[in-house]
């Protein structure tokens, strides 16, 4: 194995087109033969550019509606092929086998086809055989070969070229080997993945994952920490597919703090009422809506405007002037939203530092996904939640019913509860949180923090009594006593949401009639750990 090997001979063969023609001129002009199939070679050809079909130096034509081409020991030969081992180059020789030094092969659309709605036998015909095969055997002999998967490589492929007088360099060939490797193992992962779907099976026996690299972080959740974005193609609306219009890179934290706040800010529907989430370390310091961004911006900010100082703020409508002057009243890290105006582009530019995301649109809440978590030694996988619950799924458990407008808080609190980490206790009144407890080990330690934040931020308003006076609270899962629904009772809430279910549901209900409180249980829990 050489450090430096010629590139004499290249195979082509792509479905992605893209810089095919110049990169088939620039290999050209350095005096590189090349061979091609199909519409790969139609294409280089029609561009006046010398090329040899694979079919004659195979001497079969391509097959089967082109499911055969290059499986053949002609092509399959000169990839393999070591250069420096006698038996191989004298097999070479015997049976007239050209060594191909260079292998630019991009594969069959299968993701795209997938993403596009195919109909299963469609995404069959889509699943490349002599791609990834050809791929390995490359990538196998880097020794020799270079193989080229992406068409972002093709330029520093040249630079490669001329900066070695028409060879690569060993570590040029291992780096795109490696390249080429997770290219067929995502490839591979996306057909496995499609079609345990395809076949109804929700638990696989293997399950590949893939994802391709974003961004490469400064550091992780610590500056001690290596860390990098990788996107997994599902193009799903969110802070992976948003333009970053002005502000530095984001962090690690910065990403998962985003797309938890984008996440949560969708479950509001824009076309009913703006929706604003303020998010910090992953849950929400203030959530609320109005019938202009600027209010419900307004409203999230004044249910914890300590917290909301650095914080993250997502907006479920394209942002506008007057919203944009009032975010930048204070430091804000990101900005999401789906699309702003010219004006409130131009008020963000002042602050260099703050970040702003464009979105095309919301995320579908409801869409099913699935998530993962790493732990030792391997991974959990679930559905994502994307449980919902409408006014028909609940059931009133005590003697009190909720008023129309108390209904109406109780199913926005449980929107929000939903996306703070358990034990989760949420307060709202008026369409906005005024109070939020997350993460607690018990639910009514949640309770209380849920309570002193309503009451601090009272005081910093100048109000006489606490803000979760006539609130409506939710709790992400059912009370296992009744000294956390007291306690929220004791804070001024008036009605409750819960998943119920609890061995002493009937006492903790019990409690709720002697407090004179209205609650619902909604059959369904949201923990969020």
């Amino acid at each position: 194995m050489s450090d430096l090997y010629p590139v004499r001979r290249a195979l082509i063969s792509v479905s992605d087109k893209t810089g095919l023609i110049d990169l088939a001129k620039a290999l050209e002009a350095r005096g590189v033969e090349i061979l091609s199939t199909g519409g790969s070679a139609k294409a280089i050809r029609e561009a006046g550019v010398a090329v040899r079909d694979v079919a004659d130096v195979t001497g079969f034509p391509e097959m089967m509606d082109g499911r055969v081409k290059t499986l053949h020991p002609m092509v399959h030969g000169g990839l393999l092929a070591l250069r420096d081992n006698d038996s191989h180059v004298a097999a070479m020789q015997e049976h007239g086998i050209g060594g191909i030094d260079l292998l630019v092969v991009n594969l069959y659309p299968f993701e795209a086809t997938v993403a596009a709605g195919g109909d299963y036998q469609t995404c069959i015909e889509n699943i490349d055989i002599g791609g990834p095969a050809m791929i390995r055997a490359a990538a196998k002999n880097h020794g020799f070969v270079t193989t080229l998967v992406d068409v972002g490589d093709y330029d520093a492929l040249l630079a490669e070229l001329d900066a070695n007088e028409g060879q690569t360099t060993l570590a040029f060939r291992q780096r795109m080997a490696q390249i080429a490797y997770a290219r067929t193992g995502a490839y591979d992962a996306a057909v496995s993945t499609w079609m345990a779907g395809a076949i109804g099976q929700d638990t696989p026996r293997r399950r590949a994952f893939a994802g391709e690299l974003k961004q490469t972080l400064r550091y992780g959740e610590n500056s001690h920490q290596q860390a990098a974005f990788y996107t997994d193609g599902s193009g799903r609306p969110g802070v992976a597919t948003a333009r970053q219009l002005q502000g530095k890179e984001l962090s690690y934290n910065n990403i998962n703090d985003t797309d938890a706040a984008y996440e949560l800010v969708a479950e509001f529907d824009p076309a009913e009422r703006a929706a604003c989430a303020i998010i910090k370390h992953a849950n929400p310091c203030g959530v609320a809506t109005g019938d202009s961004l600027i209010e419900a911006y307004q409203k999230a900010f004044d249910c914890d405007r300590t917290s909301a100082f650095g914080g993250i703020v997502a907006l479920n409508q394209p942002l506008d002037a007057e919203t944009a002057t009032k975010i930048v009243e204070i430091f804000t890290e990101v900005v999401i939203a789906p699309g702003a105006s010219d004006e409130a582009i131009a008020i963000f530019a002042a602050k260099k530092n703050l970040r702003l995301l464009l979105t095309d649109a919301l995320p579908d809440v409801r869409a099913p996904l699935t998530a993962y978590k790493q732990v030792a030694g391997g991974l959990l996988v679930q559905d994502k939640d994307v449980g919902y619950v409408g006014m028909e799924d609940l059931k009133v458990v005590t003697k009190k019913a909720p008023t129309e407008d108390q209904m109406r808080d109780l199913l926005f609190a449980w929107k929000v509860a939903k996306h703070v980490k358990s034990n989760a206790i949420v307060y709202v009144k008026d369409d906005a949180t005024v109070g939020v407890g997350a993460g607690q080990m018990s639910r009514l330690d949640s309770a209380n923090v849920a309570a002193a934040k309503a009451e601090r931020m009272a005081k910093e308003l100048g109000l006489s009594e606490s803000l979760a006076k006539g609130s409506a609270v939710a709790s992400d899962a059912f009370f296992p006593f009744a000294d956390g629904l007291m306690e929220a009772a004791a804070a001024g809430a008036t009605c409750v949401i819960q998943p119920g279910g609890s061995m002493r549901d009937d006492e903790v209900i019990a409690a709720a009639d002697e407090a004179g409180i209205a609650m619902v249980f909604t059959g369904m829990r949201h923990f969020r750990h």
